[in-house]
């Protein structure tokens, strides 16, 4: 769809000749900006409810730059996420208002909402870190009111026992665990609240670069368990 069908659509709305659940049936697919190397699907907050997220790995800076300046004018609102110290420091030369979160290795707009409803991130160690800190950040970029619970993995499960009472606090819960997984089966049992499983490639040999943790985490005996894979395996 082209401005002058935008227009034709919208005057159909203005005399009553189009209901608006119609109209916005047609908008939820369009437009898709074509950079030449990227689709940028700048609709998708229509759709979705949230803008598209740009994944850095892969992509040049120019290209991050196109990208970022699409989603910048038609949201107002942009994270890359996967974005080495270098890509970043050379996208930001051109789009200087983005912040550059090394631990996260992501590139954002200033996080302005408040946050509705509580997503605790709970890790199992400081090396699952840079992961954790990519759901967190991606969650509040998203909306939600985030906090964070690092270091607490079953090795010593006491640390994770003595935040029970934050565990059953949050809305929903992100456990993130490398070595052999079983923190998320742990959380699980322990609330009656959504968790989201995330394995990393933390782990010696027989951890598989993830594998390991990834597979634990899928055959979790806990209730209302879902695994998502944000880390790179065998990296």
């Amino acid at each position: 769809m082209n401005a002058s069908d935008l227009r034709i659509l919208l005057d159909a709305v203005q005399r009553g000749e189009t209901s608006i659940d119609e109209a916005l049936e047609r908008l939820a697919t369009w437009p898709t900006a074509n950079l030449g190397h990227t689709r940028v699907d700048v609709q998708r907050e229509l759709r979705c409810g949230h803008s598209e997220v740009v994944f850095g790995a892969g992509k040049s800076a120019q290209q991050l730059v196109e990208i970022g300046e699409c989603l910048l004018r038609d949201t107002g609102r942009l994270l890359v996420t996967r974005v080495s110290d270098e890509c970043a420091h050379a996208v930001r030369a051109r789009l200087p208002q983005l912040l550059h979160d090394a631990r996260a290795a992501a590139l954002h707009t200033p996080i302005d909402r408040s946050g509705d409803g509580l997503v605790l991130v709970v890790s199992a160690g400081t090396s699952d870190g840079r992961v954790a800190a990519e759901a967190a950040l991606t969650a509040r970029m998203l909306g939600a009111r985030v906090e964070e619970l690092a270091d607490v993995g079953v090795a010593g499960i006491h640390r994770l026992l003595e935040h029970t009472d934050r565990l059953r606090a949050a809305d929903v819960l992100v456990v993130v665990a490398g070595m052999e997984g079983a923190l998320p089966s742990v959380v699980g049992g322990l609330v009656d609240r959504p968790v989201i499983a995330v394995p990393t490639s933390v782990g010696y040999g027989a951890s598989f670069g993830g594998i390991a943790a990834l597979l634990a985490m899928l055959n979790s005996c806990a209730a209302g368990v879902t695994v998502v894979n944000i880390d790179k395996i065998g990296r």
